[in-house]
């Protein structure tokens, strides 16, 4: 016991120290004072309670017990396990023996894992994480309270201008000292958290009031107009803030963020610089879908929305070749909610970043699993919405679906429509360049039904065409639509493009695409969308692929 590295107490019945080891003393540094005391008194007050009933449960039942305690010494409060447990000695006189291991740096350690999952690396303020569970205490003491409070949505005008003109480090600078303003304006009751990119949440407990908010937003605002000065650069930006109101707006902290959200865009969308508080008539979906809008922010939190997926067939093996994502909602009482009823829905309050960004995740992962059961590379197609596309942050959504899942870049195929592209063609073919830098390919979904002008085919780095259904229900009959797919597949043919039919359902229409060389179809005739262990089962009765197609070679090399 003297040469041990641990720390080791002897107690008599009583509880009362009749020895300690000279790693115990040391550490205590009160060689003389240990003898004849308790070892309650080496213990911080608040862990005293849990020592004594500790002891005294190890000494009647003879069974070990172990306790973390903080330990008193002269500089500082250690952290220790005692290990407590029963003995008798040659005289037969029964004590307890304690054995107490210096864990002060794991609880450090964790300490700091903790702090790094719940906070912001960059400004140190809470996270998401955090911003959730201090949201629900104050949804919690609101209720009790019947007072409201406003969430406000921060987002900084500008920031992405700094961004590509001076660098990221210079960017991670400002939003640093952005943090530190914001945090300076508000109360020390309020909760200030960044959620991504340059957008913060501050949570004001006790603000519901117009004149209360618009005090608040307005010090928010004022304090990122005054100029930063960065890395030797004077940098003006702004600010714009959008607003949700419990329990006026909604009830949880789901929906306030995106309703929040969804004002502060359009806050930026009529001229920045601004607050806007949000109403449904102003930034929110029609009267009538308030319900399901609510049922929608629900959804998130139960996990009722899932991904099927629609196996994308090459005509000439009959093999899958992948598989387009598509979202459903199983609602608990209204049963599968139709795609094109709620997804407009999301579009408008927002919420169609969150489910966006887990979709790819999701979809990414599930990949991984397809292809460990097809024994064969396969690429899983995603559709990306207007507002996802036009999202500052998506490409940290694309870098982080692709890095958690481990996918090579050309295994994912993006689809986009054509009027996405065509609304701010400059940002879109930005926006195209750094997809395809990270080796994603690109669709056009419904091909043919949107803008008129060719000129994009030239223009984006497009690697797919997705030939809508409203060309293929009618072949091999109707002549005009004959001539259209014709016409595709002979444009595709020229600019080196893949082409995809949706909408197969006869085998008339997989002769008439695949005498013309169409390489690939989907539709009911080769599968319905389907749950991903109907997908798998599917996979598993496919036979070996014969032929892989080239832009699949690359991906296996």
């Amino acid at each position: 016991m003297e040469e041990a590295g641990d720390v080791v107490f002897r107690l008599d019945r009583h509880g009362d120290i009749i020895f300690a080891s000279r790693r115990a003393t040391a550490l205590l540094a009160r060689p003389t004072a240990l003898a004849g005391g308790t070892l309650a008194t080496l213990v911080c007050e608040a862990d005293q309670a849990p020592l004594a009933a500790a002891l005294a449960d190890a000494a009647e039942s003879g069974t070990a017990r172990l306790i973390e305690v903080r330990v008193k010494t002269p500089d500082a409060e250690v952290w220790h396990e005692l290990r407590i447990s029963r003995y008798v000695d040659p005289q037969d006189v029964a004590g307890l023996l304690v054995v107490g291991r210096d864990m002060t740096i794991q609880h450090a350690t964790e300490e700091r894992l903790r702090h790094m999952a719940t906070h912001d690396a960059l400004t140190e303020l809470p996270n998401r994480l955090l911003l959730s569970d201090r949201m629900r205490m104050v949804i919690a003491n609101a209720r009790r309270s019947g007072q409201g409070f406003a969430v406000a949505t921060i987002g900084l005008d500008g920031f992405k201008k700094v961004n590509d003109g001076l660098g990221h480090p210079t960017g991670d600078a400002l939003l640093r000292v952005a943090a530190a303003r914001l945090r300076k304006t508000l109360r020390d009751s309020d909760t200030l958290a960044r959620v991504g990119g340059d957008e913060f949440v501050a949570v004001l407990p006790g603000t519901a009031t117009e004149a209360q908010i618009k005090l608040v937003t307005g010090r928010l605002i004022a304090t990122l107009q005054s100029p930063f000065e960065i890395d030797h650069h004077t940098i003006y930006i702004g600010a714009s803030v959008g607003v949700a109101v419990y329990p006026t707006h909604a009830e949880d902290e789901v929906r306030l963020v995106a309703l929040a959200d969804a004002a502060m865009s359009r806050a930026k969308e009529t001229g920045k610089a601004r607050c806007v508080v949000y109403s449904p008539s102003e930034a929110g979906p029609p009267a009538h879908d308030i319900s399901l809008e609510a049922a929608m922010f629900q959804a998130v939190r139960e996990g009722e929305f899932l991904l099927y997926y629609q196996p994308i067939v090459d005509t000439k093996t009959r093999e899958i070749q992948g598989f387009e994502t598509l979202m459903r909602w199983k609602h608990p009482t209204l049963g599968m909610v139709p795609p094109a009823r709620f997804i407009p829905i999301a579009e408008t309050n927002g919420l169609i970043n969150l489910l966006g960004a887990w979709a790819l995740k999701a979809a990414c992962v599930q990949l991984k699993q397809f292809e460990e059961v097809a024994k064969r590379p396969l690429y899983i197609s995603v559709n990306i919405s207007p507002r996802q596309f036009r999202n500052d942050k998506f490409l940290d959504v694309l870098d982080d679906a692709i890095a958690f899942s481990g996918l090579l870049g050309g295994q994912l195929v993006l689809e986009i429509t054509e009027g996405t592209l065509m609304i701010d063609p400059v940002h879109a073919e930005s926006i195209l360049s750094k997809m395809a830098e990270r080796n994603a390919r690109i669709a056009i979904d419904d091909f043919g039904t949107g803008y008129s002008s060719l000129a994009y085919l030239k223009r984006f780095p497009i690697s797919v065409l997705k030939i809508d259904r409203a060309f293929i229900r009618d072949l091999p009959d109707s002549q005009k639509d004959g001539a259209i797919c014709n016409a595709v597949l002979d444009l595709a043919k020229h600019l080196d493009l893949s082409v995809v039919a949706e909408g197969v359902e006869t085998e008339e229409q997989l002769h008439f695409l695949e005498q013309r060389g169409c390489q690939y179809i989907q539709g009911y005739l080769t599968g319905k969308p389907m749950p991903a262990n109907v997908a798998l089962a599917a996979l598993k009765e496919s036979i070996h692929v014969k032929v892989v197609p080239a832009d699949l070679r690359q991906v296996s090399q």
